[in-house]
């Protein structure tokens, strides 16, 4: 079984390890470049807590701060991974979306313990400040990178792509999916993707790709790298049981 790999190198390579431990062969195909910003980092005065809404975010916020002591809720468990590993002291995990996130901070957090710092890219998902201003929390973003699309797909993955070569095509947000349809298109391969399914993190990722003829679309039980690799196990016994 082949599966191709959209996010980030840094989120993909470590996809890719555990989709080999499955006896999947990953191939790796980053539709956004992380690029860190250079704009001055906010002051942590009056802050009694950090949001990170990415792994991303994590690395850029460790790049830039040495703070490590203040509480960092992270929007699901490969966000308070890194965290964890980039050496943030305390740590939680919403296990979902930003909306498990804002929840999340409602019932640990008090408005009036200070202000939360968002760290974000330039492109952020939902309206994680707009959820908690109505708990009635003041919520700064600040933006520590950018997340640049791919201008293509590389030549090997196209060709992989019409050769009909993938089993999977793994999709971990609305944008890389969107740049995924359009990239096909432009390389004329989408043809090559009638032998593969699609498994996406969310409904909004899976109905960018609703143009593309994949054999078969699939959407994760819930928003987490772990769901996702649950639903390719599930297809790969399934798999296994009709060629049996």
């Amino acid at each position: 079984m082949r599966a191709l790999i959209t996010r980030p190198r840094a989120e993909a390579e470590a996809l890719a390890a555990l989709l080999g431990e499955r006896g999947i062969e990953a191939v790796i195909e980053p539709l956004i470049e992380i690029a860190h910003s250079a704009a001055v980092f906010p002051s942590l005065t009056g802050v009694q807590a950090i949001l990170c809404t990415s792994a991303n975010g994590v690395r850029a916020l460790a790049r830039a701060s040495a703070e490590r002591a203040l509480p960092l809720f992270a929007v699901g468990d490969a966000t308070a991974r890194a965290a964890r590993a980039e050496g943030f002291r305390q740590v939680e995990s919403a296990g979902g979306d930003v909306d498990d996130l804002a929840y999340l901070v409602g019932r640990r957090l008090k408005p009036q313990g200070g202000k939360l710092l968002h760290i974000a890219g330039s492109v952020v998902a939902g309206d994680l400040a707009a959820a908690l201003a109505a708990e009635g929390f003041a919520v700064e973003r600040a933006v520590l990178y950018d997340a640049n699309p791919a201008a293509a797909l590389t030549i090997r993955t196209a060709q992989s792509i019409a050769s009909g070569e993938f089993d999977f095509a793994l999709f971990f947000s609305p944008r890389t999916a969107a740049i995924f349809a359009r990239l096909a298109e432009d390389a004329g391969v989408r043809e090559g993707l009638r032998p593969s399914v699609a498994v996406s993190i969310s409904a909004a990722a899976d109905a960018m790709l609703a143009d593309l003829p994949f054999r078969d679309r699939v959407i994760a039980e819930a928003p987490t790298q772990a769901a996702l690799i649950a639903c390719v196990e599930r297809l790969v016994r399934q798999s296994a049981r009709g060629a049996a």
